[in-house]
């Protein structure tokens, strides 16, 4: 899948780092996930579980909490409140590049968190919690004999799951101070409880607790054979699977977002997805693709850019018009694959331009053709390649003529041509 990593500001100003995971159609609605605690958006539970949500149809912003991952800031001067914080920084940019998430996640203390969150993110309609505890000073538990030192000295290194942190008495206080059962009485949102019988680090009666707290819709799904940190594969597919099925009850699905109905053949639409600065819904007959920037460009990277579509297009085509080639001629190739880059150059570097001013576009084509072929036939298969229709598109004269369509367009129209 494409690389979807992004920055963003936390209340603080510290940049925390995020990951986008896109369902290969138009997003049908956003999620915002929380990792447990001192985990991080790539612990095997978050990445399984957004992925998971994606071949439903749903997309998922997951991101490290201030001080941990790829996140800036401090992990010793943030606390369960600063969590929080964060969630809402994160739905902020939701909210402004994306759109703001209808769906709130959290596993272990992230449950926790995004129940606290909840109330500052109006546009959240459903709310799932996996083994999250009733009380975030469940937390302090797992420090053991280290929590004394950190009240008495103000501070101590902690040891959780192999790993040192440093803890200090304001993350004491601060959990302490927290009363998330009242926060999930007046929630005001469908709520699904999802916890294991078995979990060893947050008990089942954390979610009676949260449970019995929460007002009507509210669902209660256990999770049995699975551990705190979902760390078999199928206990989070499951999760992702079953968040699916029970928030489409609850979320609205945005139309602006959903392309229009298919376009006949020969036709191809491209219509704003309203999703970034950049990305776009391409619709070919009954198909459906993205397309997109790079995030170096400012976009989110959730399909191909428009000179990756101009490549693939030239790719396809030349392969296609060589199998119809090898198979017209009876020619052993077994497989073949193109690899296209695509750059502007100076005219002045290129020999075999005529344009001698300015720059001209430089598209580089390998092939790789295997199979028992003699030098004779890799060379007719090379010179077929040249003869693809996209291929000699891109070399012949081409017009594009241009006019406003719809209620207000108007009667306004162009032509340009644009030389191969």
């Amino acid at each position: 899948m494409p690389d979807n990593r992004l920055e963003f500001r936390g209340r603080d100003g510290q940049l925390l780092a995020g990951r986008l995971d896109l369902p290969v159609g138009p997003a049908r609605s956003w999620a915002l996930f929380a990792h447990c605690f001192t985990c991080g958006k790539d612990v095997l539970a978050a990445s399984r579980i957004s992925q998971a949500l994606t071949t439903h149809g749903i997309g998922v912003l997951r991101f490290d909490f201030t001080g941990l991952g790829g996140s800036g800031g401090d992990f010793s001067n943030t606390n369960f409140s600063s969590n929080v914080a964060d969630l809402h920084a994160a739905a902020d940019h939701m909210r402004q590049h994306l759109r703001a998430p209808a769906l709130l996640i959290g596993h272990s203390l992230g449950g926790a968190a995004v129940l606290a969150a909840a109330e500052g993110i109006p546009e959240a309609r459903a709310v799932a919690t996996i083994a999250a505890p009733s009380d975030p000073s469940h937390v302090v538990g797992l420090f053991g004999e280290d929590a004394a030192t950190i009240a008495e000295r103000g501070e101590a290194q902690v040891r959780l799951a192999g790993r040192p942190f440093r803890i200090r008495r304001q993350f004491l206080e601060d959990v302490a101070e927290q009363r998330l059962l009242d926060k999930v009485t007046r929630l005001g949102r469908a709520l699904l409880v999802m916890h294991s019988p078995r979990d060893a680090i947050v008990g089942i009666d954390n979610a009676s607790q949260i449970f019995t707290a929460a007002r009507h819709p509210k669902s209660f799904v256990s999770l049995d054979q699975a551990d705190h940190l979902l760390s078999r594969r199928e206990d989070a597919e499951y999760v992702a699977s079953t968040i699916a099925a029970w928030s489409q009850r609850y979320l609205e699905i945005d139309t602006a977002t959903l392309p229009a109905a298919a376009v006949e053949e020969g036709r191809v639409r491209v219509e704003e997805a309203h999703v970034g600065k950049f990305q776009q819904h391409v619709s070919a007959g009954p198909h459906r693709l993205l397309a997109d920037e790079p995030l170096s460009f400012g976009g989110l990277n959730g399909g191909p850019a428009p000179y990756d579509f101009l490549l693939a297009a030239l790719g396809s085509c030349t392969a296609m018009t060589m199998r119809m080639y090898a198979e017209r001629k009876g020619l052993p190739l077994e497989h073949v694959s193109v690899v296209l880059r695509h750059e502007k150059i100076h005219a002045a570097d290129c020999d075999t331009c005529e344009t001698r001013e300015g720059k001209v576009d430089w598209i580089e084509r390998e092939i790789d053709m295997r199979g028992p072929l003699d030098a004779q036939q890799r060379a007719a298969l090379l010179s077929i390649a040249d003869k693809c229709p996209v291929h000699r598109t891109l070399h012949s004269e081409v017009v594009v003529r241009t006019r406003a369509v719809g209620a207000e367009a108007g009667t306004a129209s162009a032509e340009g041509e644009a030389p191969g």
